[in-house]
């Protein structure tokens, strides 16, 4: 359960039903549609790029404050975030260098002052982080809280478990033990966020995760 009710759907998001940025998206959208080479990925795929475009949306207007300029910049920044990702456990510099290549590739002419903003917003997702929280926009937190949040959807097991699990190339068992600890040391940047995800819901995760270990595993999980 979360706080905050989603409301928003791709198709709004993408045409700017609601006005609330510069332009729209569908350009972008049917760029990584018809061109990304990762939409089938099990976890770094169309549905990880879109729910990451959903929950930055959300969390826009969360954020009265945020220009529509801006708001634009984040949602961009979304959708390609993931563009071309491998779907390898490579070292995500890589996966983000593919994701900038895509966002040169397809970039539209009102676009072209902001490119590096958009850059800089991408360049926040690589992880292991190598920017400090305290170095970064708006923009650049909320995406990082949006792209660690499908571990707290009701998709995480087919999303999270088996997805990364096949990325990875180790076991479902594997990734539902490391749940745990991820979750445990899961750190949500924005105020949006930690309303969105409060911490029962964290825990609840964490529990439900264990409770799953211990019913494949037939071993209880030693309390952390």
């Amino acid at each position: 359960m979360t706080t905050l009710e989603i409301k928003g759907s791709i198709p709004a998001i993408v045409t700017n039903k609601d006005g609330l940025y510069d332009g729209d998206l569908v350009g972008y959208f049917r760029a990584v549609f018809n061109h990304a080479e990762n939409l089938c990925n099990p976890y770094h795929n169309f549905r990880h790029m879109c729910h990451v475009l959903w929950l930055c949306y959300e969390a826009s207007v969360f954020y009265v404050e945020m220009s529509s300029r801006d708001m634009r910049n984040l949602l961009i920044a979304a959708l390609f975030h993931d563009f071309d990702h491998t779907g390898r456990s490579d070292p995500d510099a890589a996966n983000i260098k593919r994701a900038i290549d895509g966002l040169r590739r397809h970039l539209l002419p009102e676009d072209k002052r902001e490119l590096g903003k958009i850059e800089a917003i991408i360049r926040a997702t690589e992880f292991p982080y190598r920017v400090s929280l305290e170095r970064l926009d708006l923009q650049s937190q909320i995406i990082r809280d949006a792209d660690m949040s499908q571990a707290l959807t009701v998709a995480w097991i087919q999303q999270v478990v088996f997805g990364l699990a096949t990325e990875w190339k180790r076991t479902p068992l594997e990734v539902l033990r490391a749940q745990d600890p991820f979750h445990r040391n899961l750190k949500l940047h924005t105020a949006w966020a930690r309303q969105m995800f409060p911490q029962a819901a964290i825990e609840s995760k964490i529990a439900e995760a264990n409770e799953l270990v211990e019913l494949l595993s037939g071993e209880p999980v030693a309390a952390a």
